[in-house]
């Protein structure tokens, strides 16, 4: 049976859990901005607090994404709610990859391009969780009015 069947999502007290692709790569999400929050927040401390707006929203981005992340695991059987979740948070990412490659790809830095590798780490999975669970959701069916 393939994945994204009614199997996959199992019901558990009334709500389905997620199947075990979203699974792994929630966590890999979750050890992706782990690693971004710790080595920008080092940047942040090492500059005394004074680093750029770009490193400020990074940082706060990573934390936001590990401490809600750990709540999706909890709240990802409630219909709607994931996908959404994911897809704010592909955005928040793809800026902040944006902001890596626009300005630490030629630095040269090994901690400034860790941060921007798991960046991308971090909204390519984001956005495969979109795609993958709107396929799921939807099954390839049209919706429509019923007239």
């Amino acid at each position: 049976m393939a994945f994204g069947t009614t199997r996959d999502r199992t019901a558990v007290h009334g709500r389905s859990r997620l199947s075990p692709i979203l699974m792994a790569t929630n966590l890999l999400i979750w050890i992706s901005s782990v690693i971004v929050m710790g080595i920008t927040a080092w940047i942040v401390s090492e500059n005394n607090g004074t680093a750029a707006n770009r490193v400020i929203y990074i940082l706060v981005i990573s934390v936001l994404t590990t401490a809600l992340f750990l709540a999706s695991f909890v709240l990802s059987g409630y219909n709607g709610f994931y996908l959404l979740f994911n897809l704010i948070f592909s955005y928040l990412w793809l800026v902040a990859v944006v902001f890596t490659a626009e300005g630490w790809s030629n630095s040269g830095n090994k901690y400034l391009l860790t941060v921007e590798a798991f960046s991308f780490i971090a909204f390519f999975l984001l956005l495969f969780n979109v795609l993958y669970d709107w396929h799921v959701g939807y099954r390839g069916r049209r919706t429509g009015a019923v007239v």
